[in-house]
């Protein structure tokens, strides 16, 4: 299939790589053009703009958030310059109202928008094991399929709105920061009485919490391991700001989510934008003073 792809970040470029594998044909942009290199020399196409990405029958993306999307294709008129019929496979963690207004755009122009934002981290795009959340048309899904299926372990159908799958994912997201939180704040706990944060969540993620989320949060936790980051701390805090915007817009309280902003505002504010957000633990140990303590 001839598809563009554009947004190549760490989880774009390996989606990209796998379809790439998989013997598709692929053009690739990105605004930063140095990321479109180690693509083009595993048989990628580089496009110099945008519109030359989506010249295709389908146009993947994986956009930072709802600005980077807005400017390109909105702003920048890349919806105008695609062909009608053509598919756009939206992979970005957007807000609600974004996708709601992205599915009417599409629909103006005679083009098929999917929703297909994903669960995972970098290593998990490169291995193609992603959870794939898809909604939007059941012809255009079908259309689609095969580049999913090559990008990702799973697919999970949510309906024909697009943002079904953006509430989900982001809903998602919000209770893997619940759970980074509560083994923050548990870990310095435990810290304060003696017991390292490894032997704790070794117990706990064995046992009453053996499940990936808790497992692999947790070991960047026990370990102190929060660079390279998987995830960013900013893209969490913009992560649990669309929750509480989706949750204002449907008049659905979201306590936990305003404290979990706070956290990461603190975080934000003590120079670790660079690090992973299962950093919040740094967050809940100077909380205690635990560094002072010895």
């Amino acid at each position: 299939m001839k598809v563009g792809f554009i947004g190549l970040g760490a989880m774009g470029s390996a989606m990209a790589s796998n379809l790439l594998a998989a013997g598709h044909a692929v053009t690739v942009w990105n605004r930063s053009a140095a990321a479109t290199e180690p693509l083009a020399s595993l048989g990628a196409k580089v496009a110099r703009t945008a519109d030359r990405a989506a010249q295709g029958e389908v146009l993947c993306s994986m956009l930072a958030n709802d600005q980077a999307v807005r400017e390109v294709f909105l702003d920048g008129g890349l919806l105008d310059a695609m062909d009608r019929g053509t598919v756009h496979v939206n992979h970005a963690t957007i807000s609600v109202a974004l996708a709601q207004q992205l599915a009417e755009e599409h629909a103006k122009r005679g083009l098929a928008y999917v929703a297909a934002p994903v669960f995972g981290r970098p290593d998990m795009a490169a291995a193609a094991k992603l959870n794939i959340l898809v909604a939007g048309q059941s012809a255009a899904i079908e259309r689609v399929r095969p580049l999913l299926e090559a990008m990702g372990s799973k697919l999970w159908p949510l309906g024909d709105a697009p943002e079904r799958a953006n509430v989900a994912k982001i809903a998602g997201n919000f209770m893997l920061a619940a759970a980074i939180e509560s083994m923050a704040e548990a870990t310095a706990l435990t810290r304060a009485h003696g017991v390292s944060a490894a032997n704790f969540l070794e117990v706990m993620t064995n046992t009453l919490f053996a499940a990936p989320a808790y497992q692999g949060y947790g070991k960047l936790i026990a370990e102190q391991r929060f660079k390279p980051a998987g995830f960013a701390l900013p893209l969490g805090l913009k992560d649990v700001e669309l929750a509480l915007t989706a949750g204002s817009a449907a008049r659905v309280p979201l306590p936990f989510a305003g404290v979990l902003r706070d956290s990461l505002l603190e975080a934000l504010a003590a120079d670790d934008a660079e690090l992973d957000w299962s950093a919040l633990a740094l967050v809940a140990a100077r909380r205690a003073h635990l560094d002072e303590r010895g």
